[in-house]
């Protein structure tokens, strides 16, 4: 039987980029602006800045602008895969698109090819992976792989190949989020670059593992006890990109369905003032977003305790909420003694589809009040409109002190992709 990457490159490979795709794929690279204007600016972003300015050269640029583009929590996100495809695609993509001279139309091509073949390896890989590895990084390299592979218009074994090279560089491992490291980012650079580096492996005759993901000793068996290979090839009705979410906050995915169920009851409290919360969700958000007291930027931003308890008193979270003196804030910290989160039955049965929460806050004048969401604000049954997504990509950019005429040019820019105009360099990979 042919492996699994042959049979996935000819599945993508044969789908038709039609206009409607373009047009979808150029909102995620618009939304994916925002992201990596706000990593540059931020203090994590400084410093990935500072190790970047010793490097040089294509795959150094693809390391950056994926790294600073996972810094602030603001990239998308698929649910069933449980990957951050654009943090890792897009910059493949538009920094290969420069460097090759490719047009609009094939850089978002790129993006879709890419899309495809991360969030379907993602989904393969199984619960158990995702307790230890974080998917991003393991299924990255894969779509980071593809998205080059597409623009240097490899061949079917080159496409075979460049996936192979991916898969053996797979890794990322959740114990940066045990001890508050900035490891996350680093994990969108390296599939980002060891994507694009196999790609141009694969140019270069290398071969590879054909079985790399279901071999006797390929992803699967290493890394994956309780693996999915039929996702791979599962039928899907068309591109999954539109499959991905978009964040309105800057922080975790997993909390944002109980922000959402907060906003609803703070609307709901009125003047009143909370005493006591109680958090459902599932467990996987838990394993990763369970921090009833956090105390750094980076603990709030995984902490579902935090973003409930900062949203019922101060309202939908920017990226403001998440800096150390709002994390101190004596409110806060003294509601976060009455928050507790646990897991539910009914919402672990919904995920990964549905990534829900449910939130009952009991007030200081005696009502009860109940809030449930079954998905988050940005997802593909809530999306936000292309006013808000150039909202968010504005805030973003004033944030990290750009004119609004730099942020108006952006947008612009990449609203020129659908009209086969040339990919943009990317912002704030400018080094010290």
């Amino acid at each position: 039987m042919e492996s699994l990457t042959r049979r996935l490159t000819r599945l993508v490979r044969s789908r038709e980029a039609k206009q409607v795709d373009r047009f979808a794929a150029e909102r995620y690279v618009r939304d994916w602006l925002g992201s990596v204007v706000a990593g540059g600016a931020a203090p994590t972003g400084c410093r990935l800045r500072m190790y970047a300015a010793a490097s040089g050269g294509l795959e150094a640029r693809v390391f950056l602008a994926a790294a600073l583009s996972h810094v602030t929590e603001t990239d998308d996100l698929h649910n069933a895969s449980v990957t951050h495809p654009g943090c890792v695609v897009i910059p493949v993509a538009l920094e290969l698109g420069r460097e090759t001279g490719a047009r609009g139309h094939a850089v978002l091509r790129a993006v879709l090819h890419g899309y495809e073949v991360m969030t379907r390896i993602g989904e393969s890989l199984g619960p158990g992976h995702y307790r230890t590895f974080h998917n991003t990084a393991t299924a990255g390299v894969f779509g980071g792989a593809a998205a080059a592979s597409s623009l240097l218009e490899l061949d079917e074994d080159g496409w075979v190949w460049a996936l192979g090279s991916a898969g053996t560089q797979a890794a990322g491992l959740w114990q940066f989020n045990e001890e508050g490291a900035m490891s996350k980012p680093v994990h969108a650079g390296h599939a980002a670059s060891s994507g694009l580096r196999s790609a141009l492996l694969a140019r270069a005759g290398v071969t590879a593992a054909e079985a790399v993901l279901e071999g006797d000793k390929g992803l699967y068996r290493g890394l994956c006890p309780d693996a999915r290979p039929d996702a791979v090839l599962r039928e899907a009705g068309g591109w999954k990109l539109p499959e991905t979410s978009m964040k309105p906050y800057p922080c975790c995915r997993h909390v944002h369905s109980a922000i959402d169920a907060a906003l609803e009851l703070r609307e709901a409290m009125g003047a009143g003032v909370p005493r006591t919360v109680r958090i459902e969700s599932y467990p996987a958000a838990l394993d990763v977003t369970d921090c009833p007291r956090p105390r750094t930027p980076h603990e709030a931003r995984f902490s579902i305790q935090y973003a409930v308890a900062s949203t019922l008193l101060r309202g939908p979270p920017g990226l403001q909420a998440f800096e150390l003196d709002a994390v101190d804030d004596s409110d806060v910290q003294a509601l976060l003694t009455g928050v507790s989160a646990k897991a539910s039955a009914d919402l672990a049965a919904a995920y990964p589809r549905r990534w829900g929460a449910r939130v009952r806050v009991s007030t200081a004048d005696g009502r009860a009040l109940e809030a449930v969401r079954s998905s988050a604000r940005g997802d593909p049954d809530d999306p936000l409109s292309d006013a808000e997504l150039d909202a968010k990509v504005e805030g973003l950019g004033r944030w990290a002190g750009m004119e609004a005429v730099q942020v108006t040019a952006l947008l612009a820019a990449s609203r020129a992709l659908v009209d086969d105009g040339p990919p943009f360099a990317v912002p704030g990979t400018n080094t010290p």
